[in-house]
């Protein structure tokens, strides 16, 4: 790149009107002068000094006309402040606990890039962070190749339709074309929704069940979502309605709470109020519910089914003629030990 010769000043504002378009928004002139005290006239002086420096900053004329930042064909230096340094340094540091595969190797090297230039302050806290914490329990779950992932989220950005090998929970193999609209990971795992073309419903598949069958295409015209929360519409997916049992249950807790114990991938968590929160939940049958619910260890109410609320007595009943067993035992064995002394 070439170097430009430019007072201090110029230099700070410089670095300024880069941090203001690297937030990969288009900026009016006008707005940018107000921004950074200036006049257009200056603004468009600063863009062309980027643009040697070699920072593609795209424009437009007009009454809508504005600035942003291109991709480049090679990468330019990044403004981070000292939260978002030490925010990528010790991204890069767990990326190893990541569920895609292959981006060890680089984030190795890319952190290594990162921590020469970081100053000492700030690879202090870094160590500081990553030598004083563990994760529990290592990677959790199967792993998913990084260029699945990559091709992924480009059929998605593009609307490109998608063709793949899907093995279902059962091990049933399948062929798939489908228009891709998001990414979604949850403990560790991976999910695409999609509109599946063949069955004309919405599917979410787990990423490491599919192996892409290239060549993909045509676009596609996006839909309307089946929801607003894409992660949401997810923890549903999986917690709830991907079982034959489903309940809806009141948990005298408060969502926060409730949420420390129970994850994206086992249910869905409606707050009521700072007491209260509803559960809604899915198991294989209604023992696998029940005992779910039982071992969050929250008071609670079977909202629905009425066979959860049933089974629960049932339960209740087997339990307490045990514990009546067990009492009826204890008493037997201190009697006996009496009369033997």
């Amino acid at each position: 790149m070439t170097a430009i010769s430019a007072p201090p000043a110029t230099s700070a504002r410089l670095l300024r009107l880069l941090s203001l378009l690297q937030a990969h928004r288009e900026w009016s002139g006008a707005e940018l002068a107000e921004r950074l005290g200036v006049t257009p006239r200056t603004v468009r002086r600063d863009v062309g000094r980027l643009r040697t420096l070699g920072y593609p900053v795209h424009s437009t004329t007009g009454t809508a006309g504005g600035y942003r930042l291109g991709a480049g064909a090679e990468l330019p230096p990044l403004l981070l402040d000292d939260e978002e340094a030490v925010a990528v340094a010790v991204g890069l540091r767990t990326a190893a606990g990541n569920a895609v595969e292959g981006i060890e190797e680089s984030s190795v090297r890319a952190l290594a890039k990162l921590e020469q230039v970081l100053p000492h302050r700030l690879r202090r806290r870094v160590n500081a962070l990553t030598t004083f914490t563990a994760p529990l329990g290592g990677r959790r779950g199967p792993t998913v190749d990084v260029d699945t992932i990559t091709e992924l989220a480009n059929a998605c950005r593009d609307h490109q339709r998608l063709r793949f090998a899907y093995r279902g929970q059962d091990g049933t193999a399948s062929r798939r074309t489908a228009e891709p609209y998001r990414l979604v990971c949850s403990s560790h795992r991976w999910y695409l929704v999609a509109w599946d073309a063949d069955r004309a419903d919405w599917r979410t598949f787990r990423v490491d069940r599919l192996t892409l069958t290239p060549p993909h295409g045509p676009r596609f015209v996006p839909r309307e979502p089946p929801a607003e929360d894409w992660a949401a519409y997810v923890s549903e997916r999986i917690s709830t309605a991907a079982y034959a049992r489903r309940a809806t249950v009141l948990l005298h807790a408060p969502a926060d709470r409730a949420a420390e114990r129970i994850s994206p991938a086992a249910g869905v968590l409606e707050p009521l109020d700072e007491h209260t929160c509803l559960l809604r939940t899915g198991a294989h049958s209604l023992d696998e519910l029940a005992f779910h619910v039982l071992m969050l260890g929250f008071d609670f109410e079977v909202r629905e089914p009425v066979e959860l609320n049933d089974h629960i007595g049932v339960l209740a009943d087997r339990l307490a003629r045990a514990r009546a067993a067990g009492q009826g035992r204890g008493r037997d064995g201190e009697r006996g030990g009496t009369a033997g002394r």
